[in-house]
Order: structure tokens, then sequence, then C-alpha cells
């Protein structure tokens, strides 16, 4: 059953796809009623779930689970991986590749390898203050709060 996204519990479990690249306008509209119909037609072992989406800086794909209503099943993760999979071919993006960075550049959302993000830190070209993107969330509670926070915050920092 689809939600609102902003209604769902901070307790809810949260998948986060970063695109390589930005969503079109075009595509942003056709993303939200694919997500809109793959929502409303999720369920595990038969039970609906209950199940909300945002889209943040036309590049990022919050999928949100409320797990106290039901449960993902393996099944029902599944299910949503070949979704995803399948906006992956649609639109000739990466979504699911969690070996890249996206971090702000002022008002960019810029989009880097992990080895290229290493060295850019090497090269103090970002540093401990740069505003990332910590794809690793688990919650609701931890995207609202620890998603967006200077790399010496997040999994990034090791790289400072």
């Amino acid at each position: 059953m689809l939600v609102e996204f902003n209604s769902l519990p901070e307790t809810s479990r949260v998948w986060i796809y970063q695109a390589s690249r930005s969503f079109t306008v075009e595509e942003l509209e056709e993303v939200k009623q694919g997500l809109d119909a793959f929502i409303e037609q999720w369920t595990a072992h038969g039970s609906d779930l209950n199940a909300g989406y945002e889209i943040k800086y036309k590049r990022f794909i919050v999928l949100g689970l409320n797990q106290s209503v039901t449960s993902a099943s393996g099944c029902s993760i599944d299910a949503s991986v070949h979704f995803i999979q399948q906006m992956e071919k649609r639109y000739s993006i990466d979504l699911l590749d969690k070996m890249n960075v996206s971090y702000k550049q002022g008002e960019f959302i810029a989009y880097k390898t992990l080895k290229d993000f290493k060295k850019m830190a090497k090269n103090k070209a970002v540093s401990k203050n740069t505003i990332v993107f910590n794809n690793l969330v688990t919650n609701k509670l931890e995207y609202l709060n620890h998603w967006e926070v200077p790399a010496e915050e997040s999994w990034h920092g090791r790289f400072m």
C-alpha cells in the first residue's frame, strides 16, 4: 500500500538508491509513476507492504517501509531490487553501485567513484567538512538526521 513518505514512522526501514546522474524532469515523472505502481502491488507473503518514497535532488530514490505493519521478506526485497534494475536499464543509469560517492559542491551534487573520492581527499579537493550522502543509513530516523552530513560524521571520514 502506497503511503506518503512523511507519514512513515521514524523506525521505518529505508533503502537509498543513488543515481549516477540527475533524472530529467520527464524521467522524474515516469519514475514517480513507476514507483507508485510498484509500491501499490508490493507484498510480502501475500500481505500488502505499507511503503512510500521520496526523490531527493533529482537523483536519490529513498524507499521507506513501515515494518511494524508488515516486514519485508527476502522475496519482497528481491522484487524491489528487480524493479530498480529495470529502472537502470530503462534510463541507462546506475542506481545499485554502492562503490560510488555523492557529495555537495555548493548546490551541485557531484558523483565520483570511491577510488576518485579517495584521491580527492588525499589531494585536499574534499575535506572533513564536505557534505556527503551516507547511503548506508537503515531507518527513517537515521536518514533524516545522518544521511546528509559532513564527511567526518560518516564512513567517508576514514579517507580524510
